[in-house]
């Protein structure tokens, strides 16, 4: 999947990247530590549009890995003794392999943002278990 979808399909985790983004761009300023508030306030406020991040992921995937490593979703690829590879992501691995690390990267990233999406989703009062009564709503 292009970056371009996994921004549009997963908002909640866009605005996670997005921030990550930001924050690396202020950090990159000559003397990051004397750029007053209201600049970095600013840029935070003017952001950047998904296209542009798209590009930069869309290059670079492998960045994203801090991302998700910030949000305790550690990105781990493998290669098995066929010289194929394979991932895993936090406590959730997969049996799929891939030729490339490059393909294993790219699953690995898409599924993240998957991941990291559900993470971020709040709970509906569908899936609430009021654990006052005990009651899950399965009667």
């Amino acid at each position: 999947m292009k970056a371009t979808e996994l921004l549009e399909k997963y908002p909640l985790s866009t605005e996670i990247v997005r921030t990550w983004f930001i924050e690396k761009m202020i950090e990159s300023i000559k003397g990051a530590d004397e750029v007053p508030e209201d600049f970095k306030n600013f840029m935070l406020e003017q952001g950047i549009d998904n296209d542009k991040m798209a590009i930069m992921i869309d290059t670079n995937p492998r960045m994203l890995f801090d991302v998700f490593d910030e949000n305790d979703l550690f990105i781990e690829i493998f290669m098995y003794p066929d010289v194929t590879f394979t991932c895993k992501i936090g406590n959730e691995a997969t049996t799929n392999s891939w030729k490339t690390r490059k393909d294993a990267e790219a699953f690995a990233i898409e599924a993240a943002f998957e991941m990291l999406e559900k993470k971020l989703k709040p709970v509906s009062e569908d899936e609430h278990f009021d654990t006052a009564s005990g009651d899950n709503g399965n009667d």
